[in-house]
């Protein structure tokens, strides 16, 4: 008579268990009678869900894996391209210092970036953060892909031209296209859709791998020590193997998931669900009002406008340090738009609106006056981009890509180390089918509409669960087919 899938297991290596528990299971008593009036024990809640955790882990390591380890490849490449732009952009970014008497007058610096751009629009500057820094003006030209500019890199102390590149927003061409290709692959939109697939499956990996490990049974006396230090000489390959990847997601699992949720924010399809969510709660960023007094409006008529340095000296004046983006007016009636763009802890994002004719400020927006979400959205973001504690940031981001990536090669051993040796498949076997029927109806209810709405909103976590339950529902209609016909010669 053959034997039924979800118990063939021939040949299995030294230490090959079904997940992260410990020690032997020891034998079955969950359906030993001690009488005849006396009913089978029934299993506690934990023992029902575990084995259904362990299919879902299995099957979202083994298939979005992939995914994941690209994002996490590419996204560690990202964290080193500060110090990339520093060196291949040195021309451009930097100057020798001089005295402040000699820096030429911030109009006559963006004439010269226009006479370098003539086909372009001007869309910003940025004047120097610091002595030995180069002003940025950005155009707005035909030709270059949506979102991008050509920026013209002007020295302070003679307005000459140093260099003219093709930026995304501040980012540079080499870190425009790491992130392109962290992002997309340079696929364009549809490429979008491999990053938010990673963004929406990272977090329920570290969940329910947190969950099967934090709920793993241990000896009494080695239990702290066995959840939070790695095996290093005990256990088999498996074990030893599975220790590894535990003990490294348990220590980075903060970190992951917060990667997860800041991918998700700026996503296609979530990050339009979180959108929404977040103007639902008055949790969107804000922006300062460009629209001119009445009164400005009148004076304004018949009068000259100011130019951009005073409606600099105004920004200072203001408060306004560090990084700034200065804006022209977008149409007549409207106001300057001078913001800082220091994206480091303290974040700096105040701004201000200046009045093209007289110069002043004609409204004001702090940073501290954000909505909370608001907040949380710039910070998150910041430090998923290594922006917000510099080359702290930096590290702790290639320490999570690092150990993603270790996670992910571990768990890739330890499906081939599962693997039959005495001939069957090439590689391991999943954990048993139909699990799902041993959960309580009064807690699968509420789980499968929890998972509902959470598909609805996270797209790229729903239909792909779709079609992992829908082949390994037509799986297992072909192994029952065949275990029948077998059974039945």
């Amino acid at each position: 008579m053959a034997v039924s899938d979800s118990t063939l297991d021939t040949g299995r290596r030294d230490g090959d268990d079904d997940g992260p528990t410990e020690e032997a299971d020891g034998p079955d008593t969950s359906s030993r009678i001690d009488g005849p009036t006396r009913p089978a024990a029934s299993p506690g809640l934990w023992a029902a869900v575990r084995p259904l955790l362990m299919r879902l882990h299995f099957y979202v390591g083994v298939l979005i894996g992939p995914f994941l380890l690209v994002a996490a490849t590419t996204g560690l490449i990202y964290t080193t391209t500060p110090q990339v732009e520093q060196i291949v952009y040195r021309h451009e970014l930097h100057v020798t210092a001089q005295s402040p008497a000699h820096v030429v007058p911030l109009a006559r610096q963006v004439a010269a970036g226009k006479a370098a751009v003539p086909d372009g629009t001007l869309q910003s500057v940025s004047p120097p953060a610091g002595p030995h820094d180069t002003t940025r003006v950005l155009f707005s030209t035909p030709g270059v892909p949506d979102g991008y500019s050509r920026t013209a890199f002007v020295d302070p102390y003679t307005g000459e031209v140093r260099g003219v590149l093709t930026t995304y927003g501040q980012w540079l061409p080499v870190r425009a296209w790491l992130d392109g290709l962290h992002r997309t692959l340079h696929l364009g939109a549809f490429g979008r859709n491999y990053s938010e697939l990673a963004a929406s499956w990272l977090w329920v990996e570290v969940l329910g791998g947190l969950a099967l490990w934090l709920g793993a049974r241990r000896r009494k006396g080695e239990r702290l020590r066995r959840t939070v230090l790695p095996r290093v000489k005990s256990g088999a390959g498996r074990r030893r193997t599975l220790s590894w990847h535990a003990v490294v997601g348990l220590c980075v699992s903060l970190g992951l998931l917060g990667l997860s949720a800041t991918g998700l924010t700026w996503s296609n399809h979530a990050g339009a669900s979180i959108s929404e969510l977040r103007a639902q709660l008055k949790g969107g960023s804000p922006s300062v009002s460009t629209t001119l007094p009445a009164a400005a409006s009148t004076a304004r008529k018949g009068g000259q406008a100011v130019g951009i340095d005073a409606v600099v000296d105004s920004a200072h004046r203001a408060g306004l340090t560090g990084v700034l983006d200065v804006t022209p007016p977008s149409a007549p009636g409207t106001a300057w738009t001078v913001q800082e763009n220091t994206r480091h802890w303290p974040e700096r994002q105040d701004s201000v609106a200046v009045d093209p004719s007289t110069g002043k400020v004609t409204a004001k927006l702090r940073f501290a006056d954000y909505p909370v979400l608001a907040k949380l959205t710039r910070w998150g973001i910041d430090a998923h981009m290594g922006l917000l504690f510099g080359l702290a940031n930096q590290v702790v981001l290639a320490l999570l890509a690092i150990s993603l990536i270790t996670m992910i090669l571990l768990g890739y051993r330890m499906w081939w180390l599962r693997r039959p040796t005495c001939g069957g498949p090439a590689m391991g076997r999943a954990p048993a089918r139909g699990t799902w029927r041993r959960i309580p109806g009064q807690v699968l209810a509420p789980a499968v509409l929890v998972v509902a709405v959470l598909g609805y909103y996270l797209p790229l976590l729903g239909l792909p669960l779709l079609v992992f339950l829908a082949v390994d529902l037509a799986v297992g209609a072909v192994v029952r087919r065949r275990t029948t016909a077998e059974v039945a010669r």
